[in-house]
């Protein structure tokens, strides 16, 4: 059992939302699903709560109702391997929300995701203060990060 658990507050949608990641990201899963019973104030047979796994990351979702709308302040970093994975998940993940800068972006359902190159870390604690610089000016000036660019940047090309 993972310790800490990211737990998502919906006011609907549950169902939806969970196929949605689980079919973007390869190694995802539903490890359990609740559902309110006669005593809900949800339809009886709505998802209560449920459990699901990202690429090893547990989550939980509750389907609790309006009152706490998800927001930029917190959001899912992705440490993507190379740009092919950036640019399908950049992509999968915005179908019916939206883009934002220096490779965040909000799904359909109002989650904020960072999509990143996982050398990019390493590039902005470089202990040159210039290729720190270059880079992050780099991001600044990205929506979808590119890694192609953001290396040749970081070598001072």
């Amino acid at each position: 059992m993972q310790k800490i658990v990211p737990n998502f507050w919906f006011d609907g949608r549950v169902e939806e939302a969970l196929e949605f990641y689980i079919s973007i990201f390869p190694h995802a899963r539903i490890t359990s699903i609740s559902r309110y019973g006669d005593s809900g104030p949800r339809p009886k047979g709505d998802i209560l709560v449920a459990t699901f796994e990202l690429e090893g990351q547990e989550f939980a979702i509750i389907n609790g109702g309006p009152g706490f709308p998800h927001s930029p302040a917190v959001s899912l970093l992705v440490h993507c391997d190379n740009q092919a994975e950036i640019d399908r998940l950049w992509t999968a993940l915005a179908d019916g929300g939206s883009y934002d800068q220096c490779g965040w972006l909000t799904d359909r359902f109002g989650i904020s995701w960072q999509i990143c190159p996982a050398g990019l870390g390493a590039m902005l604690q470089d202990e040159d203060a210039d290729k720190r610089e270059r880079v992050m000016n780099a991001v600044l000036s990205m929506q979808k990060l590119d890694i192609a660019i953001l290396e040749r940047v970081y070598r001072g090309e």
